[in-house]
């Protein structure tokens, strides 16, 4: 199958998460997403369609940069992707510190941002990890992808330390290791050693999420390493895995913020992204069937 797509679908590695846990929540208003888009219809329709989704936003609208947009290419279900970031690349922490926005700050409990944004404003990365690790919070992140590893790899050792929560793949973990000098690619060992970083607050233990396809997942925490499988999909079922992670720790967050167990949180994660898989795009049905 060939697909390439050219459609109207507000996605993005961040907020994609925020709408697949803000579905599975249920719960109109639970999340909070801010990020930046332009003053133009694309950036209206991700207005329209996150409030639709129960995501309570607050967007920077850029003057000048026209809001980001992707083309996906699908072939047999493996997605490649070409992105024009612009507006997305162009968020300010002053947006962040306006007192409408920094209230939402305060009253929120967890935070999740993927890696991407380092490249962005490290700075707000940087504000949100410190008020969470001041006020007992929890604060997750994602290496989002190999680039990430290799060539921001100073603003992320930065932000290391305030993770309670590290999300990630098999090739982002290796690509992790090998800019750091771990001479192994063994996935489990990998989790375990960015499990054992050093934190700056003692409030949390950290804990390594690490997808891998259809193998199954790992989780690092308190020195050991636990495996989850993941549901097994027919090939011929499988549509498209674009937002297959993103839709991962959705699942995993709507469970975490309810402080579920870690077996919950895996096996909603993996219940996410079974059904993202199975539709075009970061999609869902209108209601979840997990319990």
């Amino acid at each position: 199958m060939f697909l390439l797509m050219f459609c109207m679908l507000p996605l993005g590695a961040t907020q994609n998460s925020i709408k697949v846990a803000q579905w599975m929540l249920q719960i109109p208003g639970a999340t909070s997403y801010m990020g930046c888009i332009g003053k133009d219809k694309f950036g209206e329709e991700m207005k329209k369609n996150s409030m639709k989704a129960g995501v309570n936003v607050h967007y920077y609208e850029d003057e000048a940069a026209p809001t980001g947009t992707c083309a996906v290419c699908v072939v047999g279900g493996e997605r490649s992707l070409i992105a024009n970031l612009s507006a997305a690349n162009c968020y300010k922490s002053e947006h962040l510190k306006r007192p409408e926005n920094w209230a939402l700050v305060e009253k929120a409990k967890y935070f999740y941002i993927a890696g991407f944004f380092l490249t962005v404003s490290p700075e707000s990365i940087m504000l949100v990890a410190e008020h969470a690790a001041a006020n007992n919070k929890i604060f997750a992140m994602n290496l989002s992808a190999p680039f990430i590893c290799e060539f921001f790899k100073d603003v992320q050792e930065n932000a290391l330390p305030y993770m309670d929560y590290v999300f990630g793949n098999e090739t982002e973990a290796r690509t992790f290791a090998k800019v750091h000098g771990w001479e192994t690619e063994n996935v489990e060992e990998i989790a375990l050693k960015i499990s054992q970083w050093p934190k700056a607050s003692g409030a949390h233990k950290r804990i390594t999420v690490i997808t891998q396809g259809a193998d199954p997942v790992v989780v690092a925490e308190d020195g050991k390493v636990k495996l989850f499988p993941v549901i097994l999909l027919p090939k011929e079922k499988l549509v498209d895995t674009n937002g297959a992670g993103d839709a991962f720790v959705g699942g995993f967050l709507s469970q975490l913020v309810q402080e579920k167990p870690i077996e919950d949180c895996v096996k909603a994660g993996c219940y996410a992204a079974n059904v993202i898989i199975q539709r075009s795009g970061c999609t869902y049905p209108e209601k979840p069937d997990f319990s």
